[in-house]
């Protein structure tokens, strides 16, 4: 493999590699293990498997798919799996760098290249030779920048702010999105060839909806690390949060998951989960208002969902009016006290209102009691 060119210091170089206990060595290294980030969902097996065969080559990734879905994960994982695992995996969040500064960011700048320049400064591309370089919400870039974007995955040169001449590296990279680029194209806000370019090996990654089946082994695995993360001993989850992590549409996907489980390991109480749950739902549109005009729409699925959920709205709101008290709560829904303990259960809805279960609820729970059918 080639060095950069013309005029890398010694001190650059041993800044653009991740030493052992550095932030982005340990980053790499604390990846959770590949049952966890594929799990067992045909969606990630095709993932798992396009990872395994092209993880080794330099050719470049699009990763798509809704915020928190786990793009930097794989990314990350796509890094260690490959030749460029001994270098640096250098992120650049693209909407969180100011657009005045993140050409400087990306590319560096020579000394006196403009005001404030009093030295130079090696960018993120120079500092990601050897390794990975993660563009996490590519979307973001300008055409500017993307026309020097452009530049370097075709021939792996750059200039820094300032330069005379261009200098080479040799860099793998991700690409990440949470939007659809062909539609960026279109509207004309992203480059159709820097498209072309970046997404050799495209992938849309599911959202945690489309892959329940997952939720208990990821809920396991952030257990197990913030206990251990934050020295706390607790309590498996419940069966009745359990159910209600199954039924929940999770808009925040892993990411949501995983920030509930850390507040659960914090405060030891699963109530704060609970309304957290609740809250979101009651906030949440019907999935019929997210359905694009032009999607294949499966009437009946998306029915029973927007069913169960103004179900669920409906019984909090007859509940908080009747104080908790089901049995009122039943009469005011006009159903049987057993139809309204099932279709709570169902609904992972708690017994009593910020207390624990006890008595019938519990019974029912373990299958003891046979509820009613609903009338």
């Amino acid at each position: 493999m080639s060095g950069i060119g013309t005029g890398l210091s010694a001190t650059n170089i041993v800044g653009c590699v991740a030493a052992p206990g550095s932030e982005a060595s340990r980053s790499v290294g604390d990846l959770p293990p590949e049952e966890v980030i594929f799990g067992s969902s045909k969606a990630m097996e095709d993932i798992r498997r396009s990872a395994e065969q092209a993880a080794s080559s330099d050719i470049p990734w699009l990763l798509q798919g809704e915020t928190g879905t786990g793009k930097e994960v794989l990314a990350r994982f796509l890094h260690r799996s490959s030749r460029w695992g001994h270098g640096a995996f250098v992120t650049v969040n693209c909407p969180a760098i100011p657009s005045a500064l993140i050409e400087s960011e990306l590319f560096g700048y020579e000394r006196g290249a403009f005001t404030g320049a009093f030295e130079t400064k090696p960018g993120k591309v120079e500092i990601a030779h050897g390794g990975t370089l993660f563009l996490d919400e590519i979307a973001d870039l300008d055409h500017g920048l993307q026309a020097k974007l452009l530049q370097l995955l075709q021939d792996g040169h750059f200039c820094r702010i300032g330069a005379q001449k261009d200098r080479q590296v040799e860099t793998r990279i991700v690409s990440a999105t949470n939007r659809k680029l062909r539609h960026e194209i279109k509207s004309g806000t992203f480059r159709q060839d820097l498209f072309y370019r970046i997404s050799v090996i495209s992938m849309e990654l599911p959202r945690l909806e489309e892959r329940r089946g997952d939720i208990p082994m990821l809920t396991a695995y952030f257990l197990r690390k913030y206990s251990e993360k934050y020295k706390r001993e607790v309590r498996p989850l419940s069966n009745l949060l359990l159910k209600r992590f199954q039924s929940y549409r999770w808009p925040g996907n892993i990411r949501e998951l995983q920030n509930l489980i850390k507040r659960y390991v914090i405060l030891g109480s699963e109530q704060p989960v609970s309304n957290s749950l609740e809250d979101q739902d009651n906030n949440q549109d019907y999935p019929s208002s997210e359905i694009p005009s032009n999607a294949v729409i499966q009437l009946k699925k998306v029915t029973h969902e927007a069913t169960k959920q103004l179900e669920r709205r409906i019984m909090l709101r007859v509940l908080d009016a009747h104080g908790w008290h089901r049995r009122s709560a039943a009469r005011a829904l006009s159903i049987s006290y057993g139809a309204l303990l099932y279709k709570m259960q169902e609904a992972g809805l708690p017994a009593k209102k910020g207390k624990e279960r006890r008595g019938d609820e519990a019974a029912l729970d373990a299958g003891h009691m046979e509820p009613q059918d609903a009338e």
